[in-house]
């Protein structure tokens, strides 16, 4: 049994990883070749034309028609077709992730609620900053680097190791400092924490170990941390909302502080504090479907 086990963990680290890792390097370097609008402009052009004949698309089918009961087929159809391009614009837009600019242009970044950023720049202690993985999210933390807001961005390492330096590798142009979910990893966000650093988290998967919070009408498992660490800390939690507006330019838009509940019990401040943050993200997304990763096993079918 124990030969047998080890016979397809052998194949994924040492064939199969690097046969995808070889694919993703040369798509990155193809990526950075061109400009970064053109860049953009194939890679969802191109994704969009693969995408939805994956297998992997009927999770997105599913997650639409459950988020959105009754929802007309040639309507997922066009949001499925939609976010397949966001994402294949995103992967055109990840080597160039280090020349975004604030301000105007055809590759900017326009932000809402500065006074917020202000505000952090001025306090001692940390805070948390949430948001979701819409649109362009590899701009969330970079953004408030531009901002001169330095922060740590958690991130869930990808599978293949190869394919995870790559993404890290992607992430440095930004100049943002990373670290990986796991126990090595929560010992450094505690410490950047003592430390007074605004740390950057994206809080929309699911967490099979998580709690149940409403999310588009259903219970979601949710991971909880953001909301432990802000009330463990008597920190702010700021949501940020990011927008595709056309092409390769996008809106930031940072919300005040989220108001932290007091009832007594941990639990339940928790729990409050994370449907809170999951009703906005879900505003956000009813809004906008088609710049949702609705790839993500949110609502399991029977069985997963």
């Amino acid at each position: 049994m124990n030969g047998r086990s080890a016979r397809p963990s052998f194949l994924r680290r040492y064939v199969i990883h690097p046969v995808e890792a070889a694919f993703a390097f040369a798509t990155y370097g193809a990526f950075a070749l061109l400009p970064i609008g053109l860049s953009s402009a194939f890679g969802g052009w191109l994704v969009r034309k693969v995408g939805p004949r994956l297998a992997v698309s009927q999770r997105a089918v599913h997650n639409l028609q459950t988020a959105f009961p009754g929802i007309a087929a040639a309507e997922v159809a066009r949001i499925v077709g939609d976010m397949w391009e966001n994402l294949g614009r995103l992967a055109g837009e990840y080597p160039h992730i280090g020349r975004f600019q604030l301000g105007n242009g055809p590759a900017h970044i326009e932000v809402v609620g500065i006074e917020q950023v202000e505000l952090l720049r001025q306090a001692t202690g940390p805070a948390i900053l949430v948001s979701g993985h819409v649109a362009n999210w590899e701009l969330f933390p970079f953004t408030f680097q531009r901002l001169g807001l330095p922060l740590d961005f958690v991130y869930r390492a990808a599978n293949n190791r190869l394919i995870d330096w790559l993404y890290r590798y992607g992430r440095s142009a930004g100049s943002v400092n990373q670290i990986r979910k796991g126990p090595t990893g929560v010992r450094q966000l505690l410490a950047a924490m003592r430390q007074g650093r605004n740390i950057a988290m994206l809080v929309d998967q699911k967490m099979n170990d998580g709690i149940a919070v409403p999310f588009f009408g259903r219970p979601a498992m949710t991971a909880p941390a953001v909301a432990e660490l802000a009330l463990r800390f008597g920190c702010p939690l700021i949501p940020v909302r990011m927008e595709r507006l056309d092409g390769t330019r996008f809106r930031v838009t940072v919300f005040p502080p989220l108001e932290h509940p007091n009832s007594g019990e941990r639990k339940q401040d928790v729990l409050m504090l994370m449907t809170r943050i999951n009703a906005l993200m879900e505003s956000w997304i009813r809004e906008r479907p088609e710049q949702w990763l609705w790839l993500h096993n949110r609502w399991p079918v029977s069985g997963e």
